[in-house]
């Protein structure tokens, strides 16, 4: 899987809080840390996309 924060992003910080091993927050918005999700962090992550405020968090396979 991978993920990609777009420009919808808010820089709320929920996607770093609720999955550090992948997100963490830049200067002006959230950014991807792996370029690869690690399986073990999936589930974070997809739960990271779901509750973004502004849906700012696009995954693939």
């Amino acid at each position: 899987m991978k993920a990609l924060v777009n420009d919808e992003c808010i820089y709320c910080g929920l996607c770093a809080e609720l999955c550090p091993e992948v997100f963490q927050l830049a200067d002006d918005k959230a950014v991807v840390i792996v370029s690869q999700v690690p399986e073990e962090q999936e589930d974070c992550c997809r739960e990271a996309a779901e509750e973004c405020p502004t849906d700012a968090i696009e995954l693939s396979d």
